[in-house]
């Protein structure tokens, strides 16, 4: 459906001159679309490098290659699949959760997909970056409001757990803001691409990088994440389907404490910003010192 969308949206179609084929190994495939500085990155691939999803990305792209669906057009799967996450989340039950957690992997490894994809084919835009970013607001937005709408029985009942859902929401999207501002604040001051170095992430402070250290003990600031987020709802639900004093009691506990726990993330995130080397130009590698010239033999000393 989307291949057909208008180059103003996804203008990174294939070049024709381009030497890869749509029909390549699995080899090939990863030899160019996963290659370790992928695979390797310290954030964004925490799930879908060190676990499974590009296990089965791959082979998702080497399926979509023949097609000719460009790279983003493939990326605004990842909200369309992951909005319907949440929207199954409307329904009453036990299931609608186990459908949603399957649906945001699947959506994740999609996430995968676009990318494998733009590789292969020797593509970049700033409009897949764009389009990357508005997908995973909005799934990561859409969860808690789907899962607040749940609690109430659905939109034509839609009250206060609803109203807790929506606020949560607001400080999931104020959370990823504060972290894509960094970028915006660096290209700003005409400054390069933050790279994913570790040491620049971490706070100058040894308080800060100490509480730092026993944090990563203790993720709660990544329980807002699209697939953390929807395989705790789906654990709770599931501890309320086989406890048999209330109804849904460890969900309704998970929605109340996600508003503070959400806030904390967000302002934990953006002090850990304000502390680190994020905000400061890099500093760039010391070119090398010319040779010292030879002593010429037939000089006089002076």
């Amino acid at each position: 459906m989307l291949a057909g969308m208008p180059d103003a949206v996804c203008p990174d179609r294939p070049d024709p001159a381009s030497p890869r084929g749509n029909h390549p190994s699995m080899a090939e495939l990863r030899a160019v679309s996963q290659p370790p500085t992928v695979l390797g990155r310290r954030n964004s691939e925490h799930w879908a490098g060190a676990l499974y999803l590009r296990k089965g990305s791959i082979y998702i792209t080497r399926l979509l290659l023949p097609t000719g669906i460009s790279a983003n057009a493939v990326t605004w799967w990842i909200a369309i699949i992951g909005v319907g996450a949440a929207a199954v989340l409307l329904l009453p039950g036990w299931w609608p959760f186990l459908v949603a957690a399957a649906l945001v992997q699947f959506s994740i490894m999609i996430d995968c997909t676009d990318g494998e994809i733009a590789r292969w084919r020797g593509q970049s835009s700033a409009a897949g970056v764009y389009i990357d970013r508005i997908c995973h607001y909005v799934v990561e937005a859409a969860l808690p409001i789907g899962f607040g709408l749940h609690l109430d029985g659905g939109p034509a009942h839609a009250a206060g757990w609803t109203i807790l859902g929506m606020a949560t929401a607001i400080l999931v999207l104020l959370k990823k803001a504060f972290g894509d501002l960094v970028h915006v604040a660096r290209t700003y001051s005409g400054w390069p691409k933050l790279s994913e170095d570790g040491e620049i992430a971490a706070p100058r402070s040894n308080g800060l990088r100490s509480l730092r250290g026993l944090l990563r003990f203790f993720p709660f600031f990544r329980a807002f994440g699209a697939i953390e987020y929807s395989l705790i709802l789906f654990v709770l639900a599931t501890v309320d389907l086989l406890h048999p004093l209330g109804h849904e009691g460890l969900l309704r506990i998970w929605a109340i404490v996600s508003l503070p726990l959400a806030a904390l993330t967000a302002f934990g995130y953006l002090v850990a910003i304000l502390a680190s080397s994020r905000l400061r130009p890099q500093a760039p590698e010391p070119a090398p010192r010319p040779a010292a010239p030879e002593a010429d033999p037939t000089a006089s000393a002076e």
